[in-house]
């Protein structure tokens, strides 16, 4: 089959903006990827998680998930990513089987045409992003931050945040200077004075307020939803639905248990996360660790989202989330 030279370039372009959206931070895996991908003859599951992905960490580190898959021969490789945009695009290559992400990276890697499923969804956690300003900065409204420096991470869940609260403050997207930078960078910027603001989710966002006494502008509570999603690489949800459950089984259990342990489980993870555990059991207390199955209500959220990219040209196509769903299991069949 032909493909026309638009399309190609289509392809390019979207390529090219998640390759962009990794840059300036560290996939601590890049290098393994193509062991991983050999491993694919041997039954392994990849599973792609992200540092600040409190219940994967802790599944990862309990190993409760590779007990229960031994039985069956499968070994549970894990990859960890700096920041869901770049996991999306190690799934958009084929690099890894399942991950956690959060509202904003699936619909850019839907865009570029990655084969994945929304297969589990974390119920909303509005509190664990914001704008954060400096303590003693002058802005104290939304509506000042118009012609303002704003630091995020490209195509993340606070890209989708900063749109929202700049728009319930009646500054239209063209009226600020968004500075892409990863948490790390970011936070450099943040401290030397080189941005205005930081948009940033827990637990860094806790870090920023307890450490240097960053100021919360705004926080997602009553914009955003700030939705958390399970996703599969679609021929794998296909082929093995039983493992699939049984990640998310395992994560829903890891979930309660964190919500009944807060305190020990940020001690587990300070020296994993390199943060102190009052400042995770903090941010921990911001998600909800409850998981349920994806649903339509969610996908028309997720497609607000999508519309709202491509009107602003954030991805160069129109996607239907509804697409990105194993039909037999939209929760409501709707």
């Amino acid at each position: 089959m032909t493909v026309s030279t638009s399309n190609k370039h289509t392809r390019r372009h979207v390529l090219a903006l998640l390759s962009a959206i990794a840059a300036g931070a560290v996939c601590t895996v890049t290098a393994g990827l193509p062991q991983l991908a050999h491993a694919q003859d041997k039954q392994v599951l990849r599973i792609g998680y992200q540092k600040a992905a409190s219940t994967l960490v802790l599944l990862k580190a309990h190993g409760t998930l590779e007990k229960r898959l031994a039985a069956q021969g499968i070994e549970v490789k894990w990859a960890e990513f700096a920041a869901g945009p770049q996991l999306l695009e190690a799934l958009n290559v084929g690099s890894v089987d399942f991950g956690y992400v959060g509202e904003a990276p699936p619909i850019v890697a839907q865009a570029a045409g990655a084969d994945f499923v929304y297969s589990a969804y974390e119920i909303p956690t509005p509190e664990a992003e914001s704008i954060l300003v400096p303590k003693n900065s002058p802005i104290t409204s939304l509506a000042q931050l118009k012609g303002k420096k704003i630091a995020f991470n490209k195509g993340s869940d606070v890209h989708w945040l900063v749109i929202s609260l700049l728009k319930k403050g009646g500054v239209a997207y063209n009226e600020f200077q968004p500075i892409y930078l990863a948490p790390a960078d970011a936070r450099a910027a943040f401290e030397r004075g080189a941005v205005d603001g930081w948009a940033i989710w827990d637990p860094f966002q806790t870090a920023a307020i307890k450490q240097i006494d960053a100021r919360v502008l705004a926080s997602g509570s009553g914009v955003v939803s700030h939705h958390q999603f399970f996703l599969s690489a679609r021929k794998y949800a296909e082929k093995n639905p039983a493992v699939v459950n049984a990640i998310l089984e395992e994560a829903g259990k890891e979930g309660q248990w964190i919500r009944t342990n807060y305190k020990e489980a940020a001690a587990q993870l300070a020296p994993i996360q390199g943060l102190e555990p009052d400042v995770i059991e903090t941010g921990l207390k911001h998600y909800a660790h409850i998981y349920k199955p994806v649903d339509s209500k969610v996908l028309d959220e997720q497609q607000k989202i999508a519309d709202t990219f491509y009107e602003l040209k954030l991805i160069p196509k129109k996607i239907s989330t509804r697409d990105a769903v194993l039909p037999a299991k939209l929760a409501d069949k709707s």
